[in-house]
């Protein structure tokens, strides 16, 4: 058996701000990377020259459900909005993906985060849980993850 030679890890940022733009709360954390996420990964790599638009993980998703997070989640245990988040490279093989929930999007106790292959259902790459963030109609929620590649 060969020793690993790729590892993933995750962190996330949540941002909650009030409707006068106020930052109201923050919460920082890490992940588990799933093994369904992993297989997403292998499998992409595989196929990335002929099907890379399949493959989409940028989108975020946020919850109400505070089991903690475990390799074998498939998906979040109460999740209470998904959104299309901001693809980027930071440096250092750091992927991130970046999404705001706006006024009225993704309301409640938020504890749980994920990052998604697909609006709705897919493949979960990583999952979050956080002490609560009391997100209000009228407040903004900025999450960031980011996977680093080593």
């Amino acid at each position: 058996m060969f020793d690993p030679i790729f590892k993933l890890s995750g962190k996330w940022k949540a941002e909650l701000r009030g409707p006068d733009g106020e930052l109201k709360a923050v919460k920082i954390g890490s992940n588990v990377i799933c093994t369904n996420g992993k297989e997403f990964l292998a499998n992409f790599l595989m196929s990335a020259a002929a099907a890379a638009s399949t493959f989409t993980m940028k989108y975020i998703a946020i919850g109400t459900d505070s089991t903690a997070e475990a390799a074998a989640n498939t998906a979040l245990g109460v999740e209470v909005a998904r959104h299309t988040g901001t693809v980027s490279y930071v440096s250092n093989q750091i992927f991130q993906v970046k999404a705001t929930f706006g006024t009225g999007l993704g309301t409640g106790a938020i504890v749980e985060y994920g990052l998604l292959s697909s609006s709705t259902a897919g493949t979960l790459l990583a999952r979050d849980t956080e002490s609560v963030i009391n997100k209000g109609a009228n407040d903004t929620l900025t999450v960031t993850a980011q996977i680093t590649i080593s």
